[in-house]
């Protein structure tokens, strides 16, 4: 989706933010109108902005970049704000426009690249996903993840998961997976997960607290089980590292369908919330290199592709199931709150 406008955008992005429950991110993101209007490095790049698209998810850059204030102890008057304590907007672009004045060079890399919000709530949609595969491809998985940023989806088989009361993984986890959940449980089948690799262009390592604190960063101060949620993943990557590679998606995709798949096993591409910031021409060489492949898929070694992304007609975020054999057509199983809160469960 394109916006022309970037004050448009910048709207746009804040709206969302409020109907999702983050509301003092949302003052935080209007407040750009106002920083546009400075004299700053940052104001005359967000102002300048060249092809803005939601893709591109500027405003998200910038409210990371000043929550990361907060967080790493170089100003904190923005907690005033996380905490709803201040409310007045007029008081707020005032605010964020002496931080942006003072931290200009600070700031001014946070918009080089978009939010990598590596949400393990999102793992219960990819999870109920897995689970009515079992049903119709048998329940032991090797799995391979794209846009896994820190690799925190990528230990959803050391999670324990409550969904809609179908129990699965280990009962004492650091990471507990209880959404609120709407419709009809999933089906209760066995699911074992074999193996689990990801990529990303630009992984971070849970295992450096800079990097672990730029991740905690780009999560939406107000949501404090998402916070929680990322001490969860440091605590379990602490354990064992993610198996994640730097590599490009398409490369990824193509050499992990190359390699040799145990017999019994089903092998599943997934990824959440990323697709949309990929390039079209590498969405296409990932597509037609799963259907070519699954066009080969037999019962002894099935594939299938499981997506927790945004439709961009309604903007919900959909759990669609590919899977070969058995059509390669999309089934949508599941739409879901964007940070995991809640999933409302359709089936098939």
């Amino acid at each position: 989706m394109q916006i022309a406008e970037i004050s448009k955008a910048i709207e746009w992005q804040a709206d969302h933010a409020d109907l999702n429950g983050a509301p003092c991110t949302a003052r935080i993101v209007r407040s750009l109108h106002a920083v546009m209007q400075t004299d700053t490095a940052t104001g005359r790049r967000i102002a300048g902005w060249a092809g803005l698209s939601l893709k591109d998810a500027m405003p998200l850059r910038m409210a990371g970049g000043l929550h990361h204030l907060v967080l790493s102890g170089a100003d904190t008057r923005l907690n005033r704000v996380y905490s709803g304590a201040l409310s007045d907007q007029d008081q707020i672009d005032q605010l964020v426009i002496e931080l942006v004045q003072k931290f200009d060079a600070q700031l001014l890399p946070w918009l080089d690249g978009p939010p990598q919000t590596n949400e393990a709530g999102r793992s219960a949609s990819i999870m109920s996903g897995l689970l009515w595969l079992s049903g119709q491809l048998g329940a032991r998985f090797e799995l391979f993840e794209l846009g896994a940023s820190a690799g925190v989806l990528t230990m959803l088989d050391r999670y324990h998961f409550d969904l809609g009361g179908v129990e699965v993984g280990p009962i004492g986890s650091p990471m507990q997976i209880k959404p609120e959940w709407r419709g009809n449980p999933p089906p209760n089948n066995p699911v074992e997960i074999v193996s689990v690799k990801g990529c990303d262009v630009a992984p971070i390592n849970l295992a450096d607290p800079d990097a672990a604190l730029r991740l905690k960063s780009y999560v939406w101060p107000e949501v404090a089980d998402r916070m929680e949620r990322i001490d969860a993943a440091i605590t379990l990557a602490a354990q064992k590292a993610p198996d994640v590679v730097q590599q490009d998606a398409g490369e990824f995709v193509a050499q992990m369908l190359a390699s040799e798949q145990p017999s019994g096993v089903t092998r599943v591409m997934f990824h959440s919330i990323m697709w949309q910031y990929m390039p079209a021409e590498t969405q296409q060489a990932i597509t037609n290199a799963m259907e070519t492949a699954g066009a080969s898929a037999s019962r002894d070694q099935p594939l299938a592709w499981v997506s927790l992304e945004t439709d961009p007609a309604t903007f919900r975020h959909e759990l669609n199931v590919r899977y070969w054999p058995g059509g390669g057509q999309s089934v949508c199983l599941s739409h879901a709150h964007p940070h995991g809160a809640w999933v409302e469960w359709s089936g098939a």
